[in-house]
């Protein structure tokens, strides 16, 4: 038998931070409970707000809920990866939870507006930012109008916003469809972007 002078090279684990985002009404908590209805090996960070819970939300599993005082004294004391005003209100990570998670060794998922995933880009060139679309503006707007969450001028004004987050889709790596019904597909699509993104020959590294 002729011996084997080389190594057989093998995919290199390590850990990624994922970032789920897109414009307002697109999805975002929706493809991000659905992963964790499949139980993947992920950690889900949740995001800290200082707005009041909407309907149905739950405190410490759909977002940590903090009163707009005590988010600035966290915003002074560091205690965030990314943090913005978006809407009103505050949205951040905190750096925290995604450190811990990382180190585990286990692939960490954000669920970020575009304005939080441009930050996360610049602190970390290595994250894999995922950009959520809708089938077209049609069944979009439908969407944010099913919501009954805003009031017509705050839906405007998301409506506005969305124009210019579609500008900044360069930062991104990949744009995935979400469209109306079609969840599982959109599922699907994400776990083979986490799957490609592990069997990289050189491989993205992680650092906060």
């Amino acid at each position: 038998m002729t011996d084997i002078d080389f190594e057989l090279k093998q995919p290199e684990y390590a850990p990624l931070l994922i970032v789920i985002s897109g414009p307002s009404g697109i999805g975002k908590d929706t493809v991000v409970q659905g992963m964790k209805d499949r139980n993947l090996p992920i950690h889900f960070v949740i995001t800290a707000t200082s707005r009041p819970p909407r309907k149905n939300e739950v405190p410490g599993k759909d977002y940590f809920f903090y009163s707009k005082e005590k988010f600035e004294e966290m915003i002074d004391e560091g205690e965030f990866l990314e943090h913005a005003w978006v809407y009103s209100a505050y949205k951040g990570v905190p750096k925290s939870q995604v450190r811990k998670a990382l180190n585990s060794g286990k692939d960490v998922v954000m669920r970020l507006d575009v304005q939080g995933a441009q930050t996360v880009h610049n602190l970390c060139e290595d994250a894999i930012l995922i950009f959520l679309t809708a089938k077209n503006k049609e069944e979009w707007l439908q969407r944010l109008k099913d919501r009954h969450s805003e009031t017509d001028d705050e839906r405007q004004l998301r409506i506005e916003t969305a124009k210019e987050e579609y500008e900044t889709l360069d930062i991104f790596d990949y744009i995935v469809v979400n469209e109306k019904d079609k969840l599982d597909r959109t599922l699907d699509e994400i776990e083979s972007i986490i799957s490609a993104e592990h069997h990289r020959v050189h491989p993205k590294k992680v650092s906060l």
